[in-house]
This record gives C-alpha cells, sequence and structure tokens, in this order.
C-alpha cells in the first residue's frame, strides 16, 4: 500500500479521510494549508498526494505547481468543492494526475487514488524503481533526481551511484554489462573525482556495496560479464 499526504483545511473532512485511508492499508500524513504540504514534502517520502484548491497560507494551485517543479512523478488527485469546467482545466494544466469534485463517494475516490498509483508505477509514467530484499527491507529510487531511500531512511547518492543504481535495480537478478553502465555515465557529467572508466566503475560498485550493507541486498561481480543486484542469501 501506498504512503499518501492529505492536504485538507476542513478538519473533520481531513480528519476522516485520514480514517478511511489508514482503514484501506495505506498510512497517512496531513497538512491544513498549503505551506505545512510544503515543509512536510520536502521532509517525508510520499506516493502520492490528496490535495484540495482552497487552502489557507498558499493557495493549492501554487502547492500542485510547486510540486511539479521538484517532484516531476509525484502523484496529485485534487479534491476540491470548485466544479467549473475552467476549474478542472486549470488543476489539470498545473499537473494533476486527476480530479474529483465534492461532494464526493469515499468508494470512487479510493478508485481514483489505486489508478492514479498504479498508473506512476508504470516505467512510461517515470514512476519510481523499487525492490524488497530477502529481510523484507524496501529499497526505493527517485525515477528522475538522484535520490533513493531503503525503506524511509535516505541514501546519499551521487548522480552516478544513483544511476548505476538504478540500472541494478531495473534489471534484478539480472546481468548489467560494464558497457551499459559506461553508455549511460558517458551521458551525465561526472561526479567524486573517479572518472568515467572501468576502473572507476570498481570503486562506484564498491560505494554502493557500503551504502546497501545490512539491507539484504547485495551487488555480485559476475566475471566477465558485468553485475548483478540480488537477494543476500538467509
Amino acid at each position: 500500500m501506498a504512503h499518501l499526504l492529505i492536504v485538507e483545511d476542513d478538519e473533520l473532512l481531513r480528519d476522516g479521510l485520514c480514517a478511511q485511508l489508514l482503514h484501506a492499508g495505506h498510512t497517512v500524513c496531513s497538512a491544513p494549508d498549503g505551506a505545512q504540504a510544503q515543509t512536510l514534502l520536502e521532509s517525508t517520502r510520499v506516493d502520492g498526494v490528496v490535495l484540495d484548491l482552497g487552502l489557507p497560507v498558499v493557495d493549492g494551485v501554487s502547492v500542485l505547481r510547486w510540486i511539479r517543479q521538484r517532484y516531476t512523478a509525484l502523484p496529485v488527485l485534487i479534491l476540491t468543492a470548485r466544479d467549473g469546467v475552467e476549474d478542472r482545466v486549470q488543476g489539470l494544466n498545473a499537473g494533476a494526475d486527476d480530479y474529483l469534485t465534492k461532494p464526493f463517494n469515499m468508494a470512487e475516490l479510493l478508485a481514483r487514488l489505486q489508478a492514479m498509483l498504479r498508473r506512476a508505477r508504470l516505467p512510461a509514467f517515470g514512476g519510481s524503481l523499487e525492490v524488497e530484499s530477502s529481510g523484507a527491507m524496501r529499497l526505493r529510487l527517485d525515477p528522475v533526481q538522484p535520490l533513493g531511500w531503503l525503506d524511509d531512511v535516505p541514501m546519499e547518492l551521487t548522480q552516478r551511484e544513483w544511476s548505476l543504481l538504478s540500472l541494478l535495480v531495473g534489471n534484478m537478478g539480472q546481468v548489467v554489462s560494464r558497457e551499459d553502465v559506461l553508455a549511460v555515465w558517458r551521458t551525465q557529467p561526472m561526479d567524486g573525482g573517479a572518472g568515467s572508466g572501468s576502473n572507476a566503475l570498481e570503486v562506484y560498485v564498491h560505494r554502493l556495496r557500503r551504502k546497501l550493507l545490512n539491507s539484504g541486498l547485495s551487488i555480485r561481480n559476475v566475471r566477465g560479464l558485468g553485475y548483478m543486484l540480488e537477494p543476500e542469501l538467509a
């Protein structure tokens, strides 16, 4: 299930939404205004946002545009009393993935959320890459920015560590060749001072192994072929 942010200034509705989403198996956090929503998003990883438009401090459309500038693939469902065609057009043009007006049916909201989250996980929609280790620890990578998390703990990743790990996660259990990694790296600026050749690749693999220590995942060197990400044996 997903971790969702509910941004709604009506306290009763906000509490009711949180309770229903918790009952449906999701985890939730909430904010009563746009400014607090922005603060939460800067410090907390979420899988999706339910966003009201008529918010105090910072309005919903401004929050939505702010999200799209920073978290391009984060799914956002607008939930608002503004039911005019021009309001829908403005919300969708600002980057919303779906739009539902109040009053609403809770079953429909849950169905729309599930559909939105399912679409967001597809590669064509820029969905995040994630894999679960043998110890049930989840590794998740942002599809656009060099960001990653082990469960909910942020990982410190350079651009090249992130691109290498993205290749390994996307090909979990399969060999990723050195040539494939180096081809991706040639399109990126250097970082960390390690260069971009085969020797540098060994350095980045070593760095990632240290960062994945105790995660239940390991990077195996497949002699003569490349590298493979796999669950550690119990």
